[in-house]
């Protein structure tokens, strides 16, 4: 139990299946800020670990969770490409349509997500750019086993986009309530937020994916070097 305290979300959701459906029912989050431990982390919202690491250690087995780890740095770009780059640019002019629609129609009534449509293009335009430098750039490099150090640049700048990736997932959580319809939200509305539910779950996701897994990865001679150091600073006399 202590030892699943106190790791690190990040680490959790990569070597527990399941870990992530844990972590988005408690609202926790294992991308951007996967470096938290979970003692840490369930403190901040004033939850009981325990009750977190209980759930983890109840999860079952799923055959669409893996550990990606392992597995070379090619196999895993293409699954990001395939599962979330193509999915997100599905989604959101979708999303975009269905919240323009509700704004217009239903914009004087209370919980209305007023503003929600331009900070959805906003999202779009964003991740867009984001996406295609990963595609142009960053993957490329690291499909061709480009790591330490040249890769480090392009890595830093993804890892803060991501950030900005979260923030924007935050403030959609204000415009809407936390993605929770009013009772009497009419299909629109609701399909709308079903569909901000799956996008805020496959971004949390996707970018837990690149932090945690595929950049940690990139960054492993790095750390080594680091550790190495502090080792023979340490020994010398």
């Amino acid at each position: 139990m202590t030892d699943l305290l106190d790791q690190t979300l990040g680490n959790l959701a990569c070597s527990v299946p399941g870990a992530t459906r844990v972590f988005r029912q408690y609202r926790l989050d294992f991308c951007c800020g996967g470096d938290l431990s979970l003692r840490e982390a369930a403190r901040r919202i004033e939850a009981d670990p325990q009750h977190i690491a209980d759930a983890l250690l109840a999860l079952e087995p799923d055959a669409e969770d893996r550990d990606w780890r392992s597995m070379p740095a090619g196999q895993l770009i293409e699954y990001i490409l395939a599962r979330f780059h193509e999915r997100h640019r599905d989604q959101l002019p979708e999303l975009i349509r269905l919240a323009s629609r509700v704004e217009q129609v239903h914009g004087s009534k209370p919980g209305c997500p007023n503003g929600l449509a331009e900070h959805l293009w906003n999202m779009q335009q964003e991740l867009e750019s984001h996406m295609l430098k990963e595609e142009q750039i960053l993957f490329p490099m690291l499909q061709r086993g480009m790591g330490f150090p040249q890769a480090q640049g392009p890595i830093s700048v993804m890892r803060y986009e991501h950030q900005e990736h979260g923030n924007a997932l935050q403030r959609l959580a204000l415009l809407t309530n936390d993605i929770t319809p009013p009772a009497n939200a009419c299909n629109t509305w609701r399909a709308l937020y079903r569909g901000l539910e799956e996008l805020r779950d496959d971004l949390m996701q996707h970018i837990h994916l690149e932090n945690n897994v595929l950049f940690r990865n990139a960054e492993a001679p790095l750390a080594a070097s680091a550790d190495e150091a502090q080792r023979i600073g340490v020994t010398q006399p």
